[in-house]
């Protein structure tokens, strides 16, 4: 058992010592382990129409995916310096003033919409929320009242 014990411990602080490794200083006229954020690709923005399903319902659910930038829940100036980059989503509908941070890759998911015409814009903004990309989508929410469609 404690031999046993012994090689589980060796191959654990093998296994933990091998990125140290990878991360020594490269060899001379080898590129860094990572880009420097001016050698980044300019971050960059899809969002999709709304799902149609749960639109019928009143439900705004859209999709996006992000390109050279990871949605995550971190702030701040020294935030603004991590490669790849990092930030999150400012999301605003219609001309309101207000706008909400969303952190996740989760689909952004809007519910109570006045039926009618809309329009969701999305930004990428990294930590120190300076916009990097915008993306609108065009929404309209149905009467549901009015069709008798089941609200969920």
């Amino acid at each position: 058992m404690l031999n046993s014990f012994r090689l589980f411990a060796t191959i654990v602080s093998f296994t933990v010592c091998v990125p140290a490794l990878a991360q020594q200083r490269p060899e001379v006229g080898q590129p860094p382990a990572i880009l420097p954020l001016e050698s980044e690709a300019a971050p960059r923005l899809v969002a999709y129409p709304p799902l149609a399903d749960p639109l019928a319902r009143g439900v705004v659910i859209i999709q996006f995916k992000t390109e050279n930038f990871r949605v995550m829940p971190v702030f701040g100036q020294d935030a603004v310096k991590v490669s790849p980059r990092i930030g999150h989503l400012h999301v605003t509908i219609d001309d309101w003033r207000g706008t909400w941070a969303h952190t996740s890759l989760d689909p952004v998911i809007v519910v109570g919409l006045a039926p009618g015409d809309h329009k969701i814009r999305l930004e990428l903004a990294d930590p120190s929320h300076k916009i990097l990309a915008t993306e609108s989508v065009a929404v309209t929410v149905p009467d549901v009242k009015a069709s008798g469609a089941h609200r969920h």
